[in-house]
C-alpha cells in the first residue's frame, strides 16, 4: 500500500494525495466519519484520474469515489483497506451554451454553483435538493439524484446529455454529446448514471438547461387527510396545466419538528393539522400565473381539499417555506434514528403506512417516527427513532420497512441509491435476473472489482 501511495503522490503532485489525519478527518452527512482510508486522492484533471486508476488497477487496489458526501447509504464511506478518490479540485464550469441550452462542467462542481451559473444566463438546471451547497454534480449523476422538482423535470438522468468517464483500468470514455437527440447505437452514458461509481468515475458532464421561468408562486397548505392530500395533488396538477414544479408533503409529525428553530421564526401555519404540503408553480406570465395559482387553491378549498393556506408574498417568504421542508437536521432530536427513502404507488400508501406503523410499534414499543416526501413522484422519507444503537434492532426496523414494499411494486430506494446500507434488501425491488445482469455489467467493465466494491451488491 505505501509503495502505491508514493507512486500516486508522484503522479498527482503536491496536494494531490492526503494521508494520515488529513485523510481520516473528513466527515460526511450528520457529522458521521465516512473515511477510514489511508489516502485520499485529489486529481486536478481527467488525465490525472486516469493515471491514478491505472496504478490502482495494476495493484488490484480498491478505490471509493467521493462526491460531496451528502449521501445517506454509506456509498462513499471508504474503509481502511480502500483508497478514496475525491474530485473536489475538479470543479470548473467549463462552458455555457445559452443558445443550445447546455452546460459543460467538471464533476466536482457543486449543484449550487451550477444553479448560479445557469441563472446568470437566464436558465436553470432543474435538479434541486436540500444539500445543494455541498452535493456535487458527479455524485448527483452517479446516484441519479431526484430532489424537489422531479414531478416536472424528471430525475438527474433527464438532465444529462453527455459524460466523460474513466474506467477502472484508466481508459477514458469521452462522450460529451451536446444534442438532445442522438440515436446512434447504445446510449453508453446511461450505464454510468445511477451506477454509484461501480462502473466508472464520472469526470465531466454536459448538462441540459431549461428556461428560467420568471413567474414563481409558492404556497404552504394544510389539509385534513391523506385521501385529501392525494386528491389535492391530482387536482392542482390538472388545474395548473403542467406548470406545477413541486409538491412537497409533510405529515404533522415532521412539520411540528421542522417548523421550529431559532432561524425559522413563527411557523406560517399552526401545527394542528394532520398534513401539510408546499406547492410551487413556475411559468412565464408574471401577472397571469399568480392569478391562476390563487384560483386553483381557492377551488381546492371549496372542494374541501384545503383547510388552511399561506401564499408567499416575497422571495424571503418562499425561502422560509423551503427552510421548513429542508430542515432535515431538526430530526437529530430523534437520534439515534434510521432514515428511509422509499417509493410506492400512491394507491397503496395509506395501507402501507398503517401496516408498517403497527409492525414498528409492536417491535419498538413506543413508536416515534416522522413522514415527509416529494409525494408527486411517489417518494416518501421515513425517519424512525430507534431508542438505542443496537445493530440488531436497526436491522429489524429495516426489515419491517422494506418487507412491505416487495408485494406492492415499491422501491427500497427512490433517490438515494443502494450503497452499503441497502445492499441486503436490493432483492425486494429487483429480480434475481436483474441483479445477475447488473453483476455481468460490473464484471465486464471492472473485472478486478476495484471501483466501489461491495456497493449495490456483492460479487
Amino acid at each position: 500500500m505505501q509503495q502505491l501511495i508514493r507512486a500516486l503522490q508522484e503522479v498527482l503532485g503536491p496536494g494531490g494525495v492526503l494521508t494520515g489525519d488529513a485523510a481520516r478527518s473528513r466527515s460526511g452527512s450528520w457529522g458521521v466519519m465516512h473515511c477510514d482510508a489511508p489516502a485520499v486522492l485529489r486529481p486536478r484533471s481527467t488525465g490525472e484520474v486516469a493515471a491514478a486508476l491505472r496504478l490502482c488497477h495494476a495493484a488490484g487496489q480498491a478505490v471509493v469515489t467521493e462526491g460531496g458526501k451528502t449521501g445517506l447509504v454509506s456509498g462513499a464511506r471508504a474503509s481502511s483497506s480502500e483508497i478514496a478518490l475525491s474530485l473536489e479540485r475538479m470543479h470548473a464550469i467549463e462552458q455555457i451554451d445559452a443558445r443550445g441550452r447546455t452546460m459543460t462542467v467538471q464533476a466536482g462542481a457543486t449543484l449550487q454553483a451550477v444553479h448560479e451559473a445557469a441563472e446568470a444566463e437566464g436558465l436553470i438546471m432543474p435538479l434541486d435538493l436540500g444539500a445543494r451547497g455541498t452535493a456535487t454534480i458527479g455524485g448527483n449523476i452517479a446516484t441519479n439524484a431526484g430532489g424537489n422538482q422531479v414531478i416536472r423535470y424528471g430525475m438527474m438522468r433527464e438532465q444529462v446529455l453527455g459524460l466523460e468517464v474513466v474506467l477502472a483500468d484508466g481508459t477514458v470514455m469521452s462522450s460529451l454529446n451536446q444534442v438532445l437527440k442522438n440515436n446512434t447505437g447504445y446510449d453508453l452514458k446511461q450505464l454510468f448514471i445511477g451506477s454509484e461509481g461501480t462502473l466508472g468515475v464520472i469526470t465531466r458532464a454536459v448538462l441540459r438547461l431549461r428556461p428560467l421561468m420568471p413567474a414563481r408562486n409558492s404556497a404552504l397548505v394544510a389539509t385534513d387527510s391523506l385521501e385529501h392530500l392525494v386528491a389535492l395533488l391530482t387536482f392542482i396538477e390538472r388545474e395548473l396545466g403542467g406548470r406545477m414544479s413541486a409538491f412537497e408533503a409533510m405529515w404533522n409529525t415532521y412539520y411540528r419538528i421542522a417548523s421550529r428553530g431559532p432561524h425559522l421564526g413563527q411557523p406560517p401555519i399552526a401545527d394542528t393539522y394532520p398534513f401539510y404540503v408546499l406547492i410551487e408553480s413556475a411559468g412565464a406570465d408574471l401577472e397571469g400565473e399568480a392569478g391562476h395559482f390563487l384560483d386553483a387553491l381557492a377551488r381546492a378549498t371549496e372542494l374541501g381539499l384545503v383547510q388552511d393556506a399561506v401564499l408567499a408574498q416575497s422571495e424571503k417568504e418562499r425561502a422560509a417555506f423551503w427552510a421548513i421542508r429542508d430542515n432535515i437536521e431538526s430530526l437529530a432530536v430523534l437520534w439515534p434514528l434510521a432514515i428511509f427513502d422509499i417509493s410506492l404507488p400512491l394507491a397503496t400508501m395509506a395501507d402501507y403506512l398503517e401496516r408498517t406503523g403497527a409492525r414498528l410499534e409492536q417491535r419498538l414499543g413506543e413508536l416515534r417516527w416522522v413522514t415527509f416526501g416529494h409525494l408527486g413522484d411517489s417518494n416518501l422519507h421515513l425517519a424512525i427513532a430507534l431508542g438505542g444503537d443496537d445493530p440488531a434492532l436497526r436491522h429489524a426496523v429495516e426489515e419491517i420497512v422494506y418487507a412491505g414494499l416487495a408485494g406492492i411494486g415499491g422501491s427500497v430506494s427512490a433517490e438515494h441509491g443502494i450503497g452499503l446500507e441497502k445492499r441486503e434488501f436490493l432483492h425486494c425491488s429487483r429480480s434475481a435476473t436483474e441483479i445477475e445482469l447488473m453483476k455481468t455489467l460490473k464484471r465486464a467493465l471492472d473485472p478486478r472489482n476495484i471501483l466501489n466494491p461491495e456497493r449495490i451488491f456483492r460479487l
